[in-house]
């Protein structure tokens, strides 16, 4: 019986404690008048200045809208987007862009991959594409690594009817005096691009 009384005296004295604790807290940043109010205006209006200038950073942080090189629709309601077509020191280009599936059902990209048997392990990708230089008169197949996988955006699950997907795909440079180059991918028209040197 002793031994519960006193531990319910020390149960009282930790929440006492504890109560106190908070009250004590609360008072302290309650930041009472004194008197001073002109010291109070200099922190509203740096914190003021701070959200503004806060919302000035996020606003400059913001995505600006990517550029378009070109843009090709397909019969079947695709629409391909080229918004990046970058030599890089390597050797190679690296061309980025976007598709929008306006088919109405699932698009899976299967005539994409490509007709070579070595890109059939490329299903659902942008495996086909090629860049063509009409004024070298040749024809750049996309980039593979040594297993023969592509070095391209595979569209995993496939694209929703309706929304837009990221790719990118690369393939080996064109002569430096190439500037422009035709990008094409399964039955959509040949898109025509400017070259630009990477950062």
């Amino acid at each position: 019986m002793g031994i519960r009384h006193t531990m319910k005296g020390r149960r009282a004295l930790s929440a006492l404690a504890i109560t106190t604790g908070l009250l004590l807290t609360v008072a302290g940043c309650g930041g009472g008048d004194d008197g001073n109010s002109d010291e109070g205006a200099p922190t509203s209006s740096a914190s003021t200045t701070s959200s503004s200038s806060d919302g000035g950073n996020s606003e400059s942080k913001t995505p600006e809208p990517e550029t378009v090189l070109a843009e090709v629709k397909g019969e079947n309601g695709l629409v391909l987007a080229v918004t990046s077509a970058k030599r890089d020191e390597g050797g190679f280009v690296t061309v980025e862009g976007t598709v929008t599936n306006n088919t109405g059902a699932l698009w899976v990209a299967a005539e994409w991959r490509g007709d070579e048997s070595e890109l059939a392990r490329n299903g659902g990708s942008i495996a086909g594409a090629s860049l063509i230089d009409q004024k070298g008169k040749k024809k750049y197949l996309i980039l593979r690594d040594t297993s023969g996988r592509c070095l391209c955006t595979q569209f995993t699950g496939g694209v929703q009817q309706g929304a837009t997907a990221q790719w990118f795909a690369q393939f080996p440079a064109p002569p430096v005096d190439t500037t422009e180059v035709d990008f094409q991918v399964g039955g959509m028209p040949p898109a025509s691009i400017q070259l630009t040197e990477g950062e």
